[in-house]
């Protein structure tokens, strides 16, 4: 019998590169929309364009915990974070912010020592106190570099924290929701979801779009279309697969994907102290998924050898 083949690998590359050109687009269209109107027209055109693949029915929707976990997810992630996240690049460059939101996957290692009980061992305190340590130096970055696209302010990087709080709660809701609902129906339910709760933004939305440039327009629809709904589409299709904390440490490449994107598009490039700062919340990341390493195992009836 033939099974189904795991594509989880290239699903996550299609993401990383279209969830970094999203940091790029915000950035590109961060004087036309403002946070809110942003986010509703993003989930509005991400709902449109999958609308005809999840083909809903009523038989198809989840019900129960599924549904509660589905719109947990939306609110969280579809909302939260990407107003965050739109509010934060007003202050700063793409390729910054992609830096500090990484800090993430530490996020998901630490709210998962609180709620499945995982605990905190060593290696997810240290990488803690590294990754913050890192976001503190891009904090203190207030100096403009003449290289640099702009300056960090303390609200930009604490909007940035926030936006990587509500990813990394969005993760760990979406995986148990995952269990309900196929990848594409939990991503067009999150959009669907997160409109509605967006609708007070929509009169804003409206009058932007009617100052907006034919440019600003097709940057908002590929916001929708491409890092909306089809990423978090090969997002979920891998996460389904995978545990969330292996599928976040593939967001370790966005940063880098981000800045180069932005620097071809935006001529933009972060200050040099953001980069080193930026390092820091990465190795820091990267600390917190280092495992104790398991003792030898040693036979019945023998000792290990003193030294």
């Amino acid at each position: 019998m033939k099974t189904d083949r795991d594509l989880s690998v290239p699903a996550l590359l299609v993401t990383v590169l279209l969830w970094a050109s999203a940091f790029v687009g915000i950035r590109a269209v961060g004087d036309t929309y403002s946070p809110g109107s942003l986010t509703l027209g993003r989930l509005v055109v991400g709902a449109v364009a999958l609308t005809a693949f999840v083909r809903p029915r009523v038989g198809t929707l989840p019900r129960g915990r599924g549904l509660l976990l589905v719109a947990v997810y939306a609110l969280t992630w579809s909302v939260a974070y990407n107003i965050a996240l739109n509010a934060a690049e007003r202050d700063l460059d793409a390729g910054t912010t992609a830096l500090i939101v990484n800090i993430g996957p530490a996020l998901i290692a630490l709210l998962a020592g609180v709620v499945l009980k995982e605990g905190f061992p060593r290696p997810l305190v240290v990488g803690m106190v590294v990754a913050f340590a890192g976001v503190a130096l891009i904090a203190t970055s207030t100096e403009r570099d003449p290289t640099a696209a702009a300056t960090a302010t303390t609200t930009g990087v604490v909007l940035c924290v926030l936006a990587a709080v509500f990813y990394a709660v969005g993760a760990l809701v979406q995986k148990p929701a995952l269990a309900f609902v196929s990848p594409v129906m939990c991503v067009w339910l999150g959009c669907v979801i997160g409109a509605v709760a967006c609708l007070p933004f929509a009169p804003a939305l409206v009058g932007e779009l009617r100052d907006a440039s034919g440019q600003d327009v097709l940057w908002l629809v590929y916001l929708g279309v491409f890092p909306t709904a089809v990423a978090f589409t090969t997002w979920s299709y891998a996460l389904r697969r995978i545990s969330a904390g292996q599928a976040a440490s593939t967001t370790y490449l966005v940063p880098a994907v981000a800045t180069a994107i932005s620097w071809a598009v935006l001529d933009e490039v972060p200050a040099a102290l953001s980069f080193v700062g930026g390092a820091l919340c990465l190795a820091g990341v990267a600390i917190t998924r280092l495992r104790p390493r398991a003792p030898d195992p040693v036979a019945p009836g023998r000792e290990r050898p003193r030294r």
